[in-house]
């Protein structure tokens, strides 16, 4: 685990204008990051399109999805990643499920010497962001 990994936040929702093309986006974009949908609430009475939807990682969703009429554009969520590699399978796999580069995966020495990230606008300009802040690669060549 992640020594920057406590937090004092529960979960999170994001508003957006079309839940099934966001929650085909999510899907794709976070397997690599081992988080799924793990939640479908329903409307009631029953409709073809859920009002919520919950992704998460060890049995707790804390992403939550729901239609706005004004959606979450310019959010800025981050996420993270165990390696390097995760870092980049998440961007490769948010970039093929139809997000926009904002950021391909690399160092950011800017916030310290161990800040590996990509980020990728997804539905609505969410602008998803993996990061892994260990030290898993050896030092840079001089």
């Amino acid at each position: 685990m992640s020594e920057f990994a406590g937090s004092a936040i529960d979960h999170m929702g994001i508003g957006v204008s079309d839940i099934l093309h966001a929650r085909d986006f999510y899907e794709q974009a976070l397997k690599p990051l081992g988080i799924t949908l793990m939640m479908s609430i329903e409307t009631d009475p029953p409709q073809s399109t859920p009002r919520r939807l919950g992704f998460g990682s060890a049995g707790k969703p804390f992403l939550w999805l729901h239609h706005a009429p004004v959606p979450s554009h310019g959010a800025h969520i981050a996420l993270i990643a165990q390696t390097h590699e995760e870092v980049d399978a998440f961007h490769a796999a948010a970039i093929a499920a139809g997000g926009k580069d904002n950021g391909a995966p690399g160092i950011r020495p800017r916030y310290h010497a161990n800040y590996y990230a990509a980020y990728v606008l997804g539905p609505d300009g969410v602008n998803l962001e993996a990061v892994c802040q260990l030290a898993t690669r050896a030092p840079w060549p001089a």
